[in-house]
């Protein structure tokens, strides 16, 4: 929660000092213009590839494997559009990071293997066991008649 009203704090003041910093250099009237076509060009882009990962998604139900990148995929496109919408060049700047499909997967790739991580670390600290000990359930049973 603390690191969430963080990043409510923090990105605007950012984005603030990057406005006037770039504004005090190409003039006003071109920074506001720079805000809304990056905004113009970052929603058409997430159309676009929305679409196609649309696709894909249809495309792997229709061959029964689960879509598992393909809707995180989507979910960095949904998080792509909304950054580009936001004012501002460092959110721009991320949200084209999201945008660009090898970085994109490299992101969820590497998101992916941190969770994964992080859940057979847990598994082993609750249960003092190895992560591949973890799947054997201890419990008692009793017959019903």
């Amino acid at each position: 929660m603390k690191v969430l009203f963080l990043l409510f704090l923090i990105v605007p003041l950012v984005e603030i000092y990057f406005l006037i910093q770039i504004g005090s250099v190409i003039g006003s009237p071109m920074t506001i213009l720079l805000v809304v076509l990056t905004a113009l060009i970052g929603v058409s882009l997430v159309r676009a590839q929305g679409v196609i990962t649309i696709n894909r998604i249809r495309k792997r139900l229709d061959s029964r494997t689960v879509p598992g990148l393909e809707i995180m995929e989507g979910f960095a496109l949904f998080l792509a559009g909304a950054l580009l919408l936001t004012p501002g060049f460092v959110t721009d700047a991320v949200g084209f990071i999201c945008l660009t499909p090898s970085l994109r997967r490299w992101i969820i790739f590497r998101l992916f293997h941190a969770v994964s991580i992080s859940n057979s670390e847990d598994v082993r600290n609750q249960t003092g066991q190895t992560s591949r000990d973890s799947r054997v359930i201890d419990g008692e049973y009793r017959e019903i008649d």
